[in-house]
């Protein structure tokens, strides 16, 4: 069971990463995978909760060592085959009257998630493929989702659990939010500041002939030569044309001494 051991966490489901080709795609969840039986066997673990915030459970065992065992929900499959193919595949067939009726496979991705597909016949008896994509948590919560759950029930602690988890999704949630804006907020202040820094470096480097005052408004212009020059003369006030090469902004001194780009 040394190959098991990449499974055996409790995963959190990425709900947006998800692809269901069948049934309804759950709001939220987690997935448990434990060794048992003195590491011969795993249990399989899945609490989720749908749109309309019921919540499930579901639970089952397996052997992987690729034989064919029966399996205790008849309403799903009379047997199944399981084998861990690799470190990172873990993969489970599920069989109905020597049909094969689900295929569930987990793999490890590169990046350390839990990908789990299942392949099967819907009611219509039309293919489906359903991705699920985990990743492992720290802590085990108190929802997960496997729509390749078996004995599936609804739960009375699980719905009480999903509306405390709901409120306060919805707390940091808010928090959250209101922490970017702050930080976007910030990354603008710091941006307008860095503009204003360059600016202001621009024209501390100019030749200037008199002294600017605080809050008033003077025009920059790129000399022929390609230096700047800072003049009190707006471009309209040149007439049709002006002595330089092109006006670059109208700035305004600031109390701090940096200067600021402003309308003309």
């Amino acid at each position: 069971m040394v190959q098991a051991y990449n499974f055996l966490a409790s995963w959190q489901l990425f709900p947006e990463k998800c692809i269901f080709d069948n049934g309804l795609a759950p709001k939220n969840g987690n997935y448990k995978i434990e060794s048992i039986q003195n590491g011969h066997a795993i249990s399989l673990i899945s609490n989720w909760v749908n749109i309309d915030n019921e919540a499930f459970y579901s639970q089952y065992e397996i052997i992987p060592d690729n034989l064919s065992r029966p399996f205790n929900n008849e309403a799903l499959a009379n047997t199944y085959i399981a084998n861990i193919v690799d470190s990172s595949t873990l993969q489970i067939e599920f069989f109905k009257n020597d049909v094969l009726v689900l295929k569930v496979v987990h793999e490890i991705m590169p990046n350390g998630y839990l990908k789990i597909t299942h392949t099967g016949i819907n009611k219509e008896q039309n293919p489906f493929n359903n991705i699920e994509i985990y990743h492992k948590q720290l802590s085990v919560l108190p929802y997960a989702s496997s729509v390749s759950g078996v004995v599936i029930r609804p739960t009375k602690e699980g719905v009480i659990k999903h509306k405390a988890l709901s409120a306060m999704e919805d707390q940091t949630n808010m928090q959250l939010d209101q922490i970017r804006q702050q930080i976007e907020l910030l990354a603008k202040q710091a941006q307008e500041i860095k503009k204003r820094k360059e600016l202001s470096m621009m024209i501390y480097e100019t030749r200037l002939t008199f002294k600017p005052q605080i809050g008033h408004t003077y025009h920059l212009y790129e000399k022929n030569d390609g230096a700047y020059l800072l003049s009190l003369v707006a471009p309209n006030e040149w007439g049709k044309s002006g002595p330089f090469k092109q006006f670059v902004s109208s700035v305004k001194l600031l109390a701090d001494h940096t200067w600021v780009e402003i309308s003309a």
